[in-house]
């Protein structure tokens, strides 16, 4: 079965752009002019893979990528848009977008990074399956347990709802505990591609994280902000 990618643009040359470069990567396209049409496909497909613009018709980008991870819909999403400005890219992050592309881009480096995206998904899938019968590895620093094969991680018993980033920036700073990494580390290490030093990136995701693992985002315990040089995740102090 061919892995299923949603376009949703409301440019018709954009939309037949992306999908004849996907067709002929191999990929099932399917493709929506509007956010509403989208949200709807979104959910009915059940598709592998969303390429969603910012700027749609009836349901903006960004409010379809908030309601779709509002119920609970994982499936990760590359966000597309005309506007070159941080403010766009920080906010759709935020709102659970996995990746992010300005107009105008090129068809082969959008393969590239839905490639990269579902690869990781796949080596998930792939480890998770190998490891069923087998004793469950995880890491485990305070309340917080982290399982590399299944990509899943729960905080006091609880799964975390995780999007993909957030979760691969989670396993970096745990893999690396008590040790001070730099914005430019991290963005190396879970971003593979260069972001040309857009560190806020990696700040949001920090933020995010915090959210979902600390009592006091203001007081972290696991999360330490360093001072003029990056982010460590340490244990938990005891009182």
């Amino acid at each position: 079965m061919k892995t299923k990618v949603l376009v949703v643009d409301d440019e018709q040359s954009i939309v037949t752009l992306l999908q004849y470069n996907l067709e002929q990567a191999g990929f099932d396209v399917i493709t929506a002019m509007d956010g509403e049409e989208g949200k709807r496909l979104a959910k009915l497909e059940s598709p592998d893979m969303i390429i969603l613009d910012l700027m749609l018709p009836k349901i903006d980008g960004m409010e379809v990528c908030k309601q779709l991870r509002q119920e609970h819909i994982s499936t990760p999403i590359l966000m597309l848009t005309a506007k070159d400005d941080e403010l766009d890219k920080i906010l759709g992050l935020e709102l659970g977008a996995d990746d992010y592309m300005v107009k105008p881009f090129s068809p082969r480096e959008v393969i590239a990074r839905v490639k990269a995206i579902l690869r990781r998904i796949q080596v998930q899938s792939t480890a998770s399956e190998e490891k069923a019968e087998e004793e469950e590895l995880y890491i485990e620093i305070g309340s917080l347990k982290i399982y590399p094969e299944k990509y899943e991680a729960y905080f006091q018993g609880g799964l975390l709802e995780l999007t993909l980033k957030e979760f691969e920036l989670l396993l970096y700073l745990a893999q690396n505990k008590g040790r001070v990494l730099t914005r430019d580390q991290l963005l190396s290490a879970v971003w593979n591609y260069d972001f040309a030093g857009d560190t806020r990136i990696v700040d949001v995701h920090i933020s995010h994280l915090r959210e979902k693992v600390e009592k006091d985002t203001k007081k972290p315990v696991y999360i330490k902000t360093v001072r003029g040089l990056g982010y460590k995740l340490e244990e938990p102090k005891r009182k």
